[in-house]
């Protein structure tokens, strides 16, 4: 059996209050508009999540809320404090918890990226992989019937975009 995982880092937030609480900065225009255009290129190609589980920041939840009208009502969404600034071990074992296939994970860097990374047993030929910048999205597959079976260097990369390249296309 193969197991799916979309990895998303949340969109660009916005610097503009530097008062504001880390865990409490809101999207961007840019972000507002590049988490919709993610979950749209993911629709199209046929990577639609059955299980969400994001990170408590404000960003990433806002982010999910942008991408959730472009996939189906049945998508169980969970809301996981230990992802926000999350380690790669610890999403991992986030993952190990998780139920459904394919899963979509939102998170933050350096954690997501280092926990891509991590995950496949080969990166994807693509500029923009190592930075993992916001909204960036990794689809990747793993042999196995639970996610509880999964480890680092057992993914195979199926897809990785960035916004800007679907802004590029427009």
């Amino acid at each position: 059996m193969t197991l799916r995982l979309i990895l998303v880092r949340h969109a660009k937030s916005s610097w503009d209050d530097p008062l504001q609480d880390d865990h409490d900065r809101v999207l961007n225009k840019r972000g507002q508009r590049a988490a919709p255009a993610i979950a749209s290129w993911l629709n199209q190609h046929g990577h639609v999540p059955a299980e969400v589980v994001s990170s408590t920041a404000r960003r990433t939840l806002e982010t999910w809320d942008r991408m959730a009208p472009l996939f189906p009502d049945t998508t169980l969404m969970r809301r996981e404090p230990a992802l926000y600034h999350a380690a790669p071990e610890q999403m991992l074992e986030v993952l190990r918890h998780c139920a459904a296939s394919p899963v979509l994970m939102l998170g933050h860097n350096p954690g997501i990226g280092e926990f891509a990374a991590r995950l496949l047993a080969a990166p994807p030929d693509h500029r923009d992989f190592a930075r993992y910048p916001t909204c960036a999205t990794l689809v990747a597959e793993f042999e196995g019937r639970d996610w509880a079976d999964i480890d680092f260097g057992t993914g195979s990369a199926v897809d990785f975009i960035v916004p800007r390249e679907l802004q590029e296309a427009e």
